[in-house]
């Protein structure tokens, strides 16, 4: 089992920044590959950002060069680290997890406003 718990959102104004934060616990060493979803209201859970046991990265169209995911092997952290933010990035953001199977956090809502 892994558990997956998010953090660090927030409200902020257009341009703006967060760092979202996903502490993981549990059997970590399962876990082949992370990644950030987001939900926005009426709309399907899409792909923000992933990142490979090995490190290498990728990012929706829609965030390159804006958003940054990284990962704290020591502190069992996967960051989420958002620039120029924009209203259409609006969301409840998920942290994911891949081993056997799939692991989600709960979410934390991202407001961002114009």
């Amino acid at each position: 089992q892994v558990q997956l718990v998010e953090s660090g959102g927030g409200l902020v104004q257009a341009g703006g920044s967060l760092r979202l934060s996903c502490a993981v616990s549990g059997n970590i060493y399962s876990i082949n590959d992370m990644a950030w979803y987001r939900q926005a209201p009426g709309k399907q859970r899409e792909l923000v950002a992933g990142i490979s046991r090995g490190g290498s990265t990728n990012y929706a169209d829609s965030v390159k060069g804006r958003f940054t995911i990284s990962r704290d092997n020591p502190k069992n952290t996967v960051y989420l680290q958002m620039n120029s933010l924009k209203p259409e990035d609006t969301a409840v953001y998920f942290c994911n997890a891949n081993s056997i199977r799939s692991y989600w956090g709960r979410g934390t809502q991202v407001t961002v406003s114009s």
